[in-house]
């Protein structure tokens, strides 16, 4: 067994590899850019080695440098996570020339399987159902629009050494297949430095069902059932889960049979995972293999007991996988949530900067530990206090749960999502409590166009309806009212003078446009018990009592004797007095007054917000690639203005209405925040 490993990657997953190896007594090596001077990785592991600027093509992309950390250190094998270097043929290769192992599969298998128009020609001679498209590379849009022509729209538009839902797109015309080509085409040179484009059929409905693979050095190839991953956002995968609610036991056979099958073709060692596309029959074909460990490896290592960290270092060193198909084991029912910093109000777009407040809920699950399910887990690379950089991906954490069945994994999702705080930067966790909570999802009806079918205008807050439209109500009278009580207890009070906590309120949900929303309340504490009272909102009447200290962010308690957890905060960006109120991804702002301030508040004018509809705005902080217009140029609406690159995404800007350009206002080269105005027309 190795004594000491390096592991080539950042961020949760290379904490999530630190932290097995420490289990197994095995020595680390973290690698890090500037950017990542103050990383948790950084800190968790043994030692760590600078590998160069912010830049991943100048730092962790770079094989020469990171091979010469390992030798430096003295680690004798390199475990590279997902994603930089981890599907790259010619760094395994690499590292096996320099005598370094490569926890993960043999370059072979690598090129065999990483490419995806190769793979594909594979999986057919290994026997496995391939979807209908032209797997060769394409060199122009042009010939794109021919070939999808010929195929039938919708296609898909497919970066070679695309994954992780980059270099891809779905084209339903022409037009999007022309435009599709280019923007794949440019996204993947600049992700994976291979611009290769390959073009084939979109099956319509279509569920994404992947199996998780463990081969070893001595001919076992296991099958460890499968993941759903239906549930993504611009082929991004959002939730996780396992099993499948979808599919039966016999095409979970064959599935898995076919993915042992291909990967025995190449002589597969180490994790990986044969991607699948099932149709509403049941019938499956092959899309990709992933020749290394997925980001939603946890809900596998949940319902299967297996640390798939522990078993790929033990395969790479040598050893025989230490159980059997028939031993492999599916019990109970998880789900995994990605919490990405992005702002889902604002389509989504991303959101960095400093992680002002980062608590996650408590964690009763912990990596390298399969003795302990049932409960929550939480993988995560950022600390409270740390930075989410512009110059990698968006994820901040991946929220785990284990249920004894899927009702009981989405109970367990949902309320800890309600406790999960960040701030400093949007996350998309009111989002994901609004898929959880969404019927269809409850019911496992459901494909990969979920999303887009239900969220089709973006997402609102209004998509998020609590089931008790009174409740956050109700929870911020009582914050208001237990604020008042600690006041009106406190001593130096001049007679007459003194704080009252008062009984009667009117809680007022504020409106960016203006529309308050006027709700009478009274509170009334029960005799003899701190922290409770009766709060009767209409024709409701809320019990709710919780110990948790007025400062915390994160309050938990039971509400008519069923336990909650919500969010409080004092203070918005707009009115410092306010409260803010979330449960089950539903929020509001809140000023809690006396009725006689509420009569007042209602006489207060209402201030518009500037127009700013003749200027071109950033909408997320990122690196100004290009800007495609000058003063003086006609422009009509939908034309391209500017690219905004940004957590290894293109983003393009686009012109609201026609117009003429009056001023260019940001130069290309330049790091933009967020509003940050680009262009002004006339």
């Amino acid at each position: 067994m190795f004594t000491k490993i390096l592991i080539a990657n950042r961020g949760e997953i290379a904490c999530r590899v630190i932290t097995t190896a420490r289990k197994m007594g095995i020595a680390t090596v973290a690698v890090y850019s500037d950017a990542d001077k103050e990383a948790r990785h950084v800190a968790l592991a043994d030692e760590a080695v600078r590998i160069g600027p912010a830049p991943s093509r100048e730092s962790y992309l770079l094989a020469d440098v990171i091979i010469a950390a390992a030798k430096s250190t003295g680690a004798q094998a390199i475990h590279p996570g997902y994603g930089f270097l981890s599907e790259n043929a010619e760094f395994s290769k690499r590292c096996e020339a320099e005598g370094i192992v490569f926890i993960g599969p043999k370059h072979h298998s690598i090129a065999a399987m990483g490419d995806k128009i190769e793979s594909k020609k594979l999986a057919g001679q290994a026997g496995v159902n391939c979807i209908p498209g032209v797997n060769d590379a394409i060199e122009t849009p042009e010939r794109a629009v021919e070939i999808a022509k010929g195929i039938g729209y919708p296609v898909m538009i497919k970066a070679s050494a695309g994954g992780g839902g980059k270099g891809l797109r779905v084209a339903y015309n022409d037009k999007e297949a022309f435009e599709g080509f280019t923007s794949c085409r440019n996204e993947a040179r600049n992700s994976f430095g291979d611009d290769r484009v390959f073009v084939e059929k979109f099956v319509e409905e279509p569920r994404h069902i992947e199996i998780q693979l463990i081969g070893d050095a001595h001919g076992n190839v296991l099958y460890l059932n499968e993941r759903e991953c239906s549930i993504q956002r611009r082929h991004q995968k959002v939730i996780e889960e396992a099993p499948s609610p979808f599919i039966s036991d016999a095409t979970r056979k064959a599935m898995g049979e076919q993915a042992v099958a291909l990967a025995k073709a190449v002589n597969y060692q180490s994790a990986g995972t044969v991607e699948f596309v099932v149709g509403k029959d049941q019938s499956f074909y092959f899309l990709e293999m992933n020749t290394r460990l997925q980001v939603e490896h946890p809900v596998t290592e949940a319902i299967t007991g297996l640390d798939l960290v522990e078993l790929m270092i033990r395969v790479a060193a040598g050893e025989k996988l230490p159980l059997t198909q028939a031993q492999v084991q599916r019990n109970g029912w998880a789900i995994e949530c990605r919490i990405n910093a992005e702002d889902p109000f604002r389509n989504f777009l991303p959101s960095t900067g400093r992680l002002v407040r980062f608590a996650p809920p408590a964690q009763t699950m912990f990596q390298a530990n399969t003795a302990d399910l049932l409960g929550v887990r939480v993988d995560t690379g950022v600390r409270d206090g740390g930075e989410i950089p512009m110059f990698y991906d968006s994820m901040i954490a991946k929220l785990i749960v284990h249920g004894s069945d899927r009702l009981d994994a989405i109970a367990k999702m949902r309320e800890a999502l309600n406790g999960f705080v960040i701030r400093g930067v949007s996350s998309n966790i009111p989002f994901q409590a609004a898929l959880l909570a969404h019927p269809k999802f409850v019911a496992g009806d459901f494909n990969t166009g979920f999303i887009a079918e239900n969220y089709a205008h973006g997402f609102r807050a209004e998509d998020v309806p609590h089931q008790d439209a009174h409740f956050l109500t109700a929870l911020a009278a009582f914050v208001r009212r237990k604020s008042r009580e600690r006041t009106a207890a406190l001593s130096g009070q001049l007679p007459g003078y003194g704080v009252e906590a008062g009984k009667d309120y009117v809680v007022i949900a504020m409106s960016d446009k203006g529309a308050h929303a006027y709700t009478p309340v009274h509170v009334d504490e029960f005799v003899g018990e701190t922290g409770s009272a009766r709060v009767r909102v209409a024709d409701t009447s809320y019990e709710i009592r919780s110990q948790s200290r007025l400062n915390d962010i994160a309050i938990t308690g039971t509400v008519n004797g069923k336990a909650f957890t919500a969010q409080v905060e004092r203070g918005t960006p707009k009115n410092p007095l306010a409260l803010r109120v979330q449960h089950n991804g539903t929020r509001i702002d809140a000023l809690v007054v006396s009725p006689r301030m509420a009569q007042l508040h209602r006489l207060m004018p209402f201030k518009s917000p500037p127009d700013m509809s003749r200027f071109v705005l950033s909408p997320m902080p990122g690196l100004l690639s290009q800007v495609l217009v000058s003063p003086g140029q006609k422009v009509q609406a939908g034309e391209r203005v500017a690219v905004i690159e940004a957590m290894k995404m293109e983003n393009v800007l686009f012109a609201g209405a026609d117009g003429v350009v009056s001023k260019v206002l940001a130069a290309q080269g330049e790091s933009l925040s967020v509003d940050q105005a680009i262009v002004e027309f006339a």
